[in-house]
């Protein structure tokens, strides 16, 4: 194949010797199944882009420290190939941060196990970590860089550097580990259009791009003043928005952004738009935001764009599709068929298990002095499980749990008195009675911080636990990442039991199909189907459905199993066809 010679002239970007604007879209690979990447990648190119972008998560391509995924939803190498093969060029996004509202903003959490490391600067130990990574990423993306004769037309070093720091080292340190492992593509930064956050974030060498929302003129003024006579990029036209829990649904018109769109073409900008097509949040890899206080972000990554989350051309797509063809020559409107949506009804829960009496077939205890974190137990993600002694007998205890990330359950002698949240810390009152009591406390990761100074979120009980100002010490601790729940034996669902517990459903169908659980009825938890970790669902909203894509399905029989905190009124769930991201209540 030709390369692509993608390269900057004066004020314009050049390919292959003639200018060119760069329309392009983001949609992450890792948002969505395999199956679908073909699909999505095409109504890209119909709506009349010339390019996908997407980020590179490093905690899922090295899960572990050492081990690496390439495989699956982490094929990224499968995902370029196939931008190649419908006619896309790719931006690509491989820094070592990406926030993305991605947990921990892509950094992995065993990073975390040292509570000294320090984060996205110059220091030794990090970058050590970021080139053993790199030295099995970088190689791949290399094989389809434009001068190899793939799509990729650029690569980014680092993401918003300058909203966290200005360490013009560590940016410099990345630029020439890039250079040095034969990236000679255009190298680029984004950042905020401001002066704090384009002078903390660019670096020398490295074309800047600005990431914004609206007021196009102002912000690409901030730019040039920084980068003069170079082709101006909104690397994230941000034309939706993300939610967190407890939130309402976040729209934005789509006639607001067409318009928006229509100044940056006029100005002969290019753009990137933040997103294209969102996707979902599978399993735990919700990121979260903490400015006044700890927001956990849904499962759904709908993000209210040019398509939604199972992939249907919204308002926006052919909004945004007008534009471009006053400033582009498109071909006629040519999408893939459309993708079966189906409502299979109702589905019946008849087993269950508590979890309490699950702990050793999901986790091996350890026995520590100190409630540690998840990262000292070398865990990720998930929830785990605090049991600990109490003399007796002692009246009107007030229990306090110092720092507790991010929900946690407290039981005596298991049963449930109450929850700790991390962003509304109460004490809970208890009674001890003369013999004693066994106290249990389930925490819940709800995601580690994404964007901003407090990106060192350990998880777990991070302080420690104090009965009447005293510290409680000698616990056993059940690391629980709930990844694979097959040695669950679960028994016939007769009467209500004690919760937390999980629900089994199974539930045939003729032909697997698109499909959406509605979670009215149930309370917190998380669904899985077929052995896959299809997110979150919380009564507070704003989501009130779960994405099960078709290939997460079989003809025949198929499994749910619900991982529910609080108990339900009623143990069925319906699977809809119809979405429904709505209004939220305070996570207060």
């Amino acid at each position: 194949m030709s390369s692509l010679d993608f390269s900057i002239q004066g004020s314009q970007f050049m390919l292959n010797g003639e200018p060119i604007q760069v329309i392009s879209g983001a949609m992450h690979y890792f948002r969505v199944v395999p199956e679908y990447w073909e699909d999505r990648l095409l109504k890209l190119k119909a709506c009349g882009f010339n390019t996908v972008e997407t980020y590179v998560p490093w905690n899922l391509h090295e899960p572990a420290e050492g081990e690496f995924c390439f495989e699956g939803i982490a094929d990224v190498e499968r995902f370029i190939s196939l931008a190649d093969k419908v006619g896309l060029m790719v931006i690509i996004r491989p820094s070592p941060y990406i926030c993305a509202e991605w947990e921990f903003g892509g950094l992995p959490a065993w990073l975390l196990k040292d509570r000294n490391v320090r984060l996205r600067c110059y220091n030794l130990h990090f970058l050590q970590k970021v080139d053993a990574y790199y030295d099995q990423l970088i190689p791949k993306l290399v094989q389809h860089l434009g001068t190899n004769g793939g799509p990729i037309i650029a690569m980014q070093i680092e993401n918003e550097y300058g909203s966290y720091g200005n360490d013009q080292k560590y940016l410099q340190y990345l630029r020439d580990g890039l250079i040095r492992r034969n990236v000679d593509c255009l190298l680029f930064t984004s950042d905020g259009p401001t002066d704090s956050m384009l002078q903390g974030g660019m670096t020398e060498g490295v074309f800047a791009t600005v990431n914004f929302g609206s007021g196009v003129q102002p912000h690409f003024d901030k730019l040039e003043e920084y980068q003069p006579d170079q082709p101006v990029m909104c690397m994230e036209f941000w034309n939706g928005w993300f939610d967190h829990w407890g939130e309402e649904h976040h729209t934005r018109d789509a006639g607001d952004v067409a318009s928006t769109l229509e100044q940056m073409l006029q100005r002969n900008a290019s753009v990137n738009f933040y997103m294209f097509h969102g996707g979902t949040n599978f399993g735990f890899y919700n990121g979260a935001n903490h400015g006044e206080k700890y927001e956990p972000t849904v499962t759904s990554y709908d993000y209210d764009v040019l398509l939604n989350e199972h992939g249907v051309p919204t308002d926006k797509f052919y909004a945004v599709r007008n534009v471009i063809e006053k400033y582009l020559p498109l071909a006629p409107l040519d999408l893939p068929e459309p993708i079966p949506v189906k409502a299979f009804g109702e589905v019946k829960f008849t087993e269950i298990v508590p979890l309490l009496r699950s702990l050793t077939a999901l986790s091996s205890p350890f026995e520590r002095t100190c409630p540690e974190t998840m990262e000292a137990m070398g865990q990720d993600y998930g929830f785990i499980y605090y049991e600990t002694t109490i003399t007796g007998p002692r009246k009107d205890c007030r229990l306090v749990l110092q720092e507790v990330h991010d929900r946690a359950l407290v039981f005596v002698d298991e049963q449930y008195i109450g929850t700790v949240e991390r962003w509304n810390p109460a004490d809970l009152l208890i009674d001890i009675p003369e013999q004693g009591a066994k106290l249990g406390i389930l925490v819940e990761n709800m995601g580690r911080v994404n964007y901003g100074p407090l990106l060192k979120d350990f998880k777990g009980i991070t302080e420690g636990v104090r009965l009447n100002g005293q510290f409680l010490f000698h616990w056993t601790i059940y690391p629980l990442p709930m990844k694979d729940l097959s040695s669950l034996s679960f028994q016939a669902l007769e009467q209500a039991c004690e919760t937390p517990a999980f629900y089994k459903a199974m539930f045939r169908i003729d032909q697997p199909a698109d499909t959406f659980l509605q979670c009215s009825g149930w309370k917190k938890g998380v669904a899985y189907v077929n052995g896959h970790n299809i997110g979150r669902y919380w009564e507070i909203g704003p989501q009130e459905t779960l994405y099960i894509p078709a290939p997460f399905l079989r003809a025949g029989e198929n499994e749910i199993i619900l991982f529910e905190l609080h108990g339900t009124d009623h143990a069925s769930m319906v699977l809809t066809d119809t979405p429904k991201l709505d209004k939220g209540s305070s996570a207060e």
